[in-house]
């Protein structure tokens, strides 16, 4: 069974006085591409069957501009994390779901999706490794179950920009 996971940037966010980082919402821009990232995630992907969200602002209104509606576990440890640290949730999943997204930040995501990319000389990893924009998504699929994901084990099949 092939497993897919997803591995979203947060939306651009807004810089207001005073407003601690992990506090920060969207700016109308992160808003509206966090909304076109979820069109192309169901018009694209899997069916998601749940997803790992940091709990700062910016990523937790991400993920509800994005519409998608699998159930959610908002995780503090997302926030500044390693691609080890993000691997090892990876690792946890429940081993029913086939399709992950996990929302977070830079460069946590495209480190991990760097980390987990067995063929980074694909055209997709050669521009990921250019840059992993704000709202910037990277599909990554395995041929095994989540608790053997380890990094060089993937497939990154996508990189998406949407805007």
């Amino acid at each position: 069974m092939v497993r897919t996971l997803i591995l979203m940037r947060h939306g651009k966010s807004g810089y207001p006085d005073g407003v601690p980082d992990h506090d920060r919402p969207l700016a109308p821009r992160g808003e509206r591409e966090a909304a076109l990232a979820g069109d192309w995630l169901r018009e694209t992907q899997p069916p998601i069957d749940q997803v790992l969200c940091s709990t700062s602002v910016r990523t937790r209104e991400t993920l509800f501009r994005t519409g998608i509606t699998a159930p959610v576990s908002y995780e503090k440890s997302i926030y500044e994390a390693s691609p080890h640290t993000l691997i090892e949730m990876v690792q946890l999943a429940d081993a029913q779901v086939q399709t992950l997204l996990l929302v977070g930040h830079s460069p946590g995501m495209p480190w991990t999706a760097w980390e987990l990319a067995a063929n980074r000389s694909s055209a997709a990893a050669e521009e990921m490794s250019r840059k992993f924009p704000t709202s910037a998504l990277a599909v990554i699929e395995f041929d095994r179950p989540w608790a053997d994901a380890d990094p060089g084990t993937g497939e990154l099949v996508r990189f998406h920009v949407p805007r």
